[in-house]
């Protein structure tokens, strides 16, 4: 959430910057509540001035006719009454509203409302070239058998995924593998619940702007959001807590499956594991202060980049533009993996700053000494989603046979000496 003291400050340069995100966003009205809220206040501060007063009047003329000044006392509290009940309508509803506010790009960021004009800021590897007519990883798991999405959606539905023999235990691998690197990188793992609080989703950035893309349990005994990635777990973990310096930055992983109603669009290139519903991802997240900021992000970015030069991955790194980044976000760099079956690159990583966009909402604050708290940075990013991932490995590692090559960072995280996958 934006800080409305800042944005009081100069809401014509609030308006344009947070126009490069979204080109709707009209801030007259925001400022317009903000302002008679708080000529409420003023007035009602006034009101119970005049009524202190005329009540220590009173108290001075023990004896003496008071009948004037009661009668003012008793028409300054229907007013006081009358003010008081309009201020938490208005706050709540200029909570609402800041609420749906996305975060201030930094200056450095591409504008453009169109992630064509994302900034290609760094190239690892080289497209696999091939010598025989590749497959797709749909046409490999013909043979190989990997994932069964006929049963899947017998189970679900249609854009759930369902894993079986060497394709669960190869994502199972490439779990352990992530969660080993950012460990040694000094990431704390964590294993939080999979449903989560209104309080903790709005916290994130999630509600009340993609109400409609969570899944949700809401009846009589439970109001909770299954999480579509666990950073919105992760904000949670020190919401309404004062942090001591000393102890940042905090830097955690986490493994979890993540939920999304919107599975993407029908098509040869969104088939299979490029999206669904369901899918696995280990998350980086941080708590920091401003100063380290910086810093952690280029951990957090390095660590997931490890991920894919382990596995030999050619990929590229996209600075996004206004227009393409996350609501929460100030600045974002996407790890975009090359899919030969597709044609194309596909995102693997967002790494994300949140500033204290994040922080604001959460209430995560952390104290200098003995100075006034002040809000933290938060920073997340995917570490990374296992998915298109699983896609990148099986068609950039495919034999003329249709086999596999397993990498070889991989081997010890399966029961035997695998190498190879073969159908």
């Amino acid at each position: 959430m934006l800080d409305i003291k800042e944005l009081r400050k100069n809401p014509k340069l609030f308006e344009q910057k947070l126009q490069t995100k979204d080109p709707e966003i009209n801030l007259s009205e925001i400022l317009a509540m903000d302002e008679h809220l708080r000529s409420l206040k003023t007035k009602l501060e006034e009101l119970k001035a005049r009524k202190n007063q005329i009540s220590k009047e009173i108290g001075m003329r023990k004896g003496k006719d008071v009948g004037s000044f009661s009668q003012e006392l008793a028409s300054l509290d229907g007013h006081i009454f009358s003010v008081e009940s309009q201020v938490p309508s208005i706050e709540g509803t200029l909570h609402q509203a800041l609420g749906c506010l996305p975060n201030l790009p930094f200056e450095e960021i591409p504008i453009s409302p169109s992630p064509k004009d994302n900034v290609c800021v760094k190239i690892v590897g080289e497209k696999r070239e091939f010598s025989f007519p590749f497959k797709n990883h749909m046409e490999l798991n013909e043979h190989l058998k990997l994932f069964d999405f006929v049963r899947a959606a017998k189970i679900s539905g249609s854009g759930w995924p369902l894993y079986r023999g060497m394709g669960a235990r190869l994502e199972w691998a490439l779990l352990n593998y992530m969660l080993d690197i950012h460990r040694k990188n000094g990431f704390t793992q964590i294993m939080p619940p999979l449903l989560v609080r209104p309080e903790t989703m709005y916290g994130s950035g999630q509600l009340p702007k993609f109400e409609t893309q969570l899944f949700k349990i809401h009846d009589k005994d439970y109001h909770l959001y299954i999480i579509p990635t666990s950073e919105t777990a992760l904000i949670g973990l020190h919401a309404d807590e004062i942090l001591e310096e000393k102890d940042l930055p905090l830097c955690y992983t986490a493994y979890t499956p993540c939920f999304r109603r919107e599975a993407g669009a029908a098509g040869s290139q969104e088939r299979g594991l490029i999206r669904t519903h369901q899918f696995n991802k280990v998350e980086l997240f941080s708590f920091a202060t401003p100063e380290q900021s910086a810093g952690i992000y280029e951990k957090m970015l390095s660590s997931a980049e490890e991920v894919l030069q382990g596995l030999e991955l050619h990929y590229r790194n996209m600075l996004l533009t206004t227009g393409d980044m996350s609501f929460a976000s100030a600045k974002t760099i996407d790890i975009e993996v090359w899919l030969p079956g597709q044609n194309r690159y596909y995102e693997v990583s967002s790494v994300s700053n949140c500033t204290d966009f994040q922080a604001r909402r959460s209430q995560i604050r952390f104290r200098r000494k003995q100075d006034k708290p002040q809000y933290v940075h938060t920073l997340n990013g995917s570490g990374l989603a296992t998915s298109r991932l699983m896609v990148a490995l099986l068609e950039n590692n495919q034999q003329e046979d249709g086999s596999i090559l397993v990498p070889k960072v991989l081997h010890k995280y399966l029961e035997e000496e695998i190498t190879v996958i073969h159908g």
